[in-house]
């Protein structure tokens, strides 16, 4: 059973995955990083440092009554409230994280070299127009003798 395991460890595809993984993760970080220290200070200077997270609609009030000061004491006082700032917070996010990827990804993209197309290996017969390896010395299509490329 072990070295079956360590089959399946070992393959290809599983190590591979791995390394996706943790590249992901760390990758994750960059992001995180990005939204949190390079694109939400604007934004909050934008919103004049409002903070969506406290917004919410009270459907039915809790035990005491409101007004709630905040949600955490309104959810402390069992009251049912719509938390449509949490899910703003939680949208703004998505977009701003989708948007660092984006910005990541193109700048990688620009970052990769284009490989050059690799050399044909064949040449054509002066002969017969058919294609020959190029170390071929003799047309194996016609039989005649190939001159050096």
């Amino acid at each position: 059973m072990f070295k079956e395991f360590r089959e399946f460890a070992m393959r290809g595809n599983v190590v591979d995955m791995a390394v996706g993984i943790i590249i992901g993760a760390s990758f994750g970080g960059i992001v995180k990083s990005a939204v949190d220290d390079l694109l939400m200070p604007p934004l909050g200077l934008l919103t004049g440092g409002m903070d969506f997270a406290e917004q919410f609609a009270l459907l039915k009030d809790g035990t005491p009554p409101g007004p709630y000061a905040s949600l955490e004491a309104a959810k402390a006082a069992g009251a049912v409230t719509v938390n449509y700032g949490l899910f703003l917070n939680a949208l703004i996010t998505f977009v701003l994280v989708a948007f660092a990827v984006f910005l990541l990804v193109r700048m990688v993209n620009r970052l990769r070299r284009e490989e050059p197309a690799p050399e044909a290996n064949i040449k054509s017969c002066q002969y017969c127009a058919m294609d020959v390896p190029k170390a071929a010395v003799r047309c194996p299509h016609c039989t005649s003798e190939l001159r050096a490329a």
